[in-house]
């Protein structure tokens, strides 16, 4: 059964954008488009509205994300009950995180899994965090790594791995620049410094409010998908970043850079697994979440 149209349809209908959904499902926008208007066609009805600056659902569309919905978890459900081989588990899970999250928590996590579970197969997939909780809201991925909103959205469940701490990072080249902004943040200070700063997600949205704060608003040199990203722009001198200090703990290039003792201090967050709560009953989501329950404090 080919799920993928169903599976395009979903992300369109949750970014509402083509270029984006055919970056999340690795496809051109071409073939985007040519799935979804070959849906329209077998449907004999739009599914979607759209002009040059925007994209939305149709009604009959909004009907449709309903039944994808769950026509794809029937599937998934469905062929795992018919795969039930001596009650072995089996089958394949789709993973999403970040490079870094990769080589911090999925050694030890997949080790024990791959034990107790040899025939779940895991298709790992990288990129930018912001984008953990969208991916598994639109079904492009079972379970996600990332850090926990401040808001869940409805439908997603959220098991914790460990916590974070954000900090702003200076070149090591520039200690005159980094003696400047340590200590009481002063808006004066701040005022014309270059900032490198994820283009999205929950460490840009603090770092935003921190400089509301200072009735300042942030002078951007850079915005970059990946703490990876900025950690290497910031080696090179292009200006301060904000990362968590997990992306420090395992980066080469954490002797190029120098953390700044800055008052107020951005929150910490919490980093752990997401996956839809409807979902959590499925054999080989249910297997995942709760080895990782039984690892983690």
């Amino acid at each position: 059964m080919d799920t993928r149209p169903l599976e395009l349809f979903l992300t369109l209908a949750e970014t509402l954008h083509f270029g984006r959904t055919s970056r999340l499902c690795h496809v051109s926008p071409s073939a985007v488009s040519r799935s979804i208007r070959q849906l329209e066609t077998e449907l004999g009805t739009p599914l979607f509205y759209r002009d040059n600056r925007r994209v939305s659902l149709t009604r009959e569309g909004e009907r449709f994300r309903d039944y994808a919905r769950q026509a794809l978890s029937d599937w998934r459900t469905i062929r795992l009950a018919l795969q039930d081989e001596q009650q072995v588990l089996r089958g394949e899970l789709s993973l999403y995180c970040s490079v870094t999250a990769s080589y911090s928590f999925l050694h030890d996590m997949l080790s024990s899994f791959r034990q107790n579970f040899p025939r779940i197969e895991i298709k790992l997939h990288t990129g930018d965090p912001a984008q953990a909780v969208e991916r598994v809201l639109a079904g492009t991925e079972d379970i996600a790594i990332g850090a926990r909103p401040a808001q869940l959205p409805t439908g997603i469940a959220f098991h914790p791995i460990t916590r974070s701490a954000l900090l702003f990072i200076a070149p090591a080249s520039q200690p005159q620049l980094a003696e400047r902004l340590t200590g009481e943040a002063e808006a004066e200070a701040w005022r014309h410094v270059p900032m490198i700063l994820s283009e999205e997600g929950l460490a840009r949205e603090r770092t935003d409010r921190w400089f509301r704060d200072l009735s300042l608003r942030p002078e951007i040199y850079a915005q970059v998908s990946g703490n990876e990203a900025i950690v290497s722009m910031v080696s090179l001198g292009f200006g301060v970043g904000v990362v968590p200090q997990i992306v420090l703990d395992n980066s080469p290039l954490a002797g190029r850079i120098r953390i700044l003792d800055v008052n107020p201090q951005l929150a910490p967050y919490e980093v752990g697994l997401f996956t839809l709560e409807k979902r959590l009953s499925e054999p080989l989501i249910d297997a995942f979440w709760h080895q990782q329950a039984l690892s983690t404090p």
